[in-house]
C-alpha cells in the first residue's frame, strides 16, 4: 500500500469506521435509498478524481443516444459555486464555475442534458420531467458509485492499477476498499492497465461479472501540423493525474517544454496567466497545451494573453470501448 499523504495516516481507521458504519446502517434499512422512473446506469470508481469516469460517462452518453434513448445526466458539479439544481448551459458566460468543468465538459461533448445539483434524485426528477421521449429515457450518474442513496439500475466501476497500490482516504485516494467491487455489475479499466488492472478485478468481483478494457486516446484540434512546425508547447492542466497528460503529449509527439500542474478543478485566475507566461518565456515556449476540462475555464481575456505566445492547442481525451457491441447488449439487457 502507498501514502500519497503519510501524515494522515492517523485518520484512516476513523473514515473507515465513518463508511462502514453508513454501509451497515444502508443493509439494515436505517439509511433509505429512493428510485427513479428512469432506468438509471452509474458510472463511479473507488478512488477520487483520475480515473477517466468523465470520458467513459461521454462515451456512454453518445453510445445510447445514438439507440435512441433519452438521454440525461446527473452530476454533483464538483467545486462548481453555484448552488441551485440546474441544467447545464452552454451558452452562460461563466458556465464552468457556475455548474463544474466537468458537466460542462460533458453536455459540450456529448450534447445531451447534463443537471447538476447535490440531491441527484431531484436532479433526475426534474430531468424525467422536462424529456421529451418520456417512455424511452434513461440517466446517466456521473460519478455515483458511493452515491448509494438513489438506486441504479447498473452499478459500471472504473479501476485503474494505481488503485490497487492506494490507500484509503485521507493518507491516500481510496474512498472504498477494495472489497467494495463486489458491488459492482460492471467493471471499466484501460487496454493498457488490462494485465494488472482487469485480472486483478476478476478476483474481487462477483462471479459472472464482466470487465470491459476502454482504449484511450488524445483527439487534437485539426491536424497538429496547421499549429506550426516544431511547437513547443508549455502544458498546464489542473487535473487528479497531470503526469498521464504529459506522458500522453509526449507518447504522439508533442514536444512539450514543461508540464505546469494545478490543483484538480482548479478555476484560473489572471494570476496563473501571468505564471504560465513567465514559465513560457524561461522555457522559450511558442504555444500551449492543455484539456479540454481546464479550457472552459479560461476567459476571452485569459486566452489572449496566452495567445500572445503562441497557440492554445486544446487536447480532448476520448475513449472507446474495445468491444462495444458486448458493452451495449449487456447494458440494455439491464435496462430495458
Amino acid at each position: 500500500m502507498s501514502a500519497r499523504r503519510p501524515w494522515a495516516w492517523p485518520f484512516v481507521p476513523i473514515y473507515v469506521a465513518v463508511i462502514s458504519m453508513k454501509s451497515w446502517m444502508r443493509r439494515v434499512g436505517l439509511l433509505s435509498t429512493r428510485r427513479l422512473r428512469w432506468p438509471v446506469v452509474s458510472v463511479g470508481a473507488i478512488s477520487a478524481g483520475g480515473s477517466g469516469k468523465t470520458p467513459v460517462v461521454i462515451a456512454l452518453a453518445k453510445l445510447l443516444k445514438d439507440r435512441g434513448w433519452e438521454v440525461n445526466v446527473l452530476s454533483r458539479g464538483y467545486r462548481r459555486k453555484g448552488s441551485d439544481m440546474e441544467r447545464v448551459d452552454l451558452n452562460a458566460i461563466d458556465a464552468a464555475e457556475r455548474y463544474g468543468d466537468e458537466p460542462v465538459v460533458i453536455a459540450r461533448e456529448a450534447q445531451v442534458p447534463v443537471w447538476v445539483g447535490s440531491n441527484r434524485y431531484e436532479c433526475g426528477q426534474r430531468a424525467q420531467d422536462s424529456a421529451d421521449l418520456a417512455w424511452h429515457g434513461l440517466l446517466l450518474l456521473d460519478d455515483g458509485f458511493q452515491h448509494r442513496q438513489l438506486a441504479r439500475t447498473l452499478d459500471l466501476v472504473l479501476v485503474t492499477s494505481e488503485d490497487l497500490q492506494d490507500s484509503m482516504l485521507p493518507a491516500g485516494n481510496l474512498r472504498e476498499g477494495l472489497e467494495a467491487l463486489s458491488r459492482a455489475d460492471a467493471v471499466i479499466v484501460r487496454e493498457d492497465e488490462f494485465e494488472v488492472a482487469g485480472k486483478s478485478a476478476w478476483e474481487l468481483v462477483r462471479t459472472g461479472t464482466p470487465v470491459w478494457t476502454v482504449r484511450r486516446k488524445l483527439v487534437f484540434p485539426a491536424p497538429k501540423k496547421t499549429l506550426g512546425a516544431g511547437l513547443r508547447p508549455l502544458a498546464f492542466c489542473g487535473i487528479a493525474r497531470p503526469e498521464s497528460f504529459q506522458t500522453m503529449l509526449l507518447n504522439e509527439g508533442c514536444g512539450v517544454v514543461k508540464t505546469l500542474a494545478f490543483d484538480d478543478h482548479h478555476l484560473y485566475t489572471m494570476g496563473d496567466i501571468d505564471i504560465l507566461l513567465k514559465q513560457a518565456d524561461e522555457e522559450r515556449a511558442t504555444g500551449f497545451a492543455t484539456t479540454d476540462k481546464d479550457a472552459v475555464k479560461l476567459t476571452a481575456e485569459m486566452r489572449a494573453r496566452l495567445e500572445t505566445v503562441g497557440p492554445v492547442m486544446v487536447v480532448t481525451l476520448e475513449v472507446e470501448f474495445v468491444n462495444t457491441y458486448e458493452v451495449m447488449r449487456a447494458v440494455e439487457a439491464r435496462i430495458t
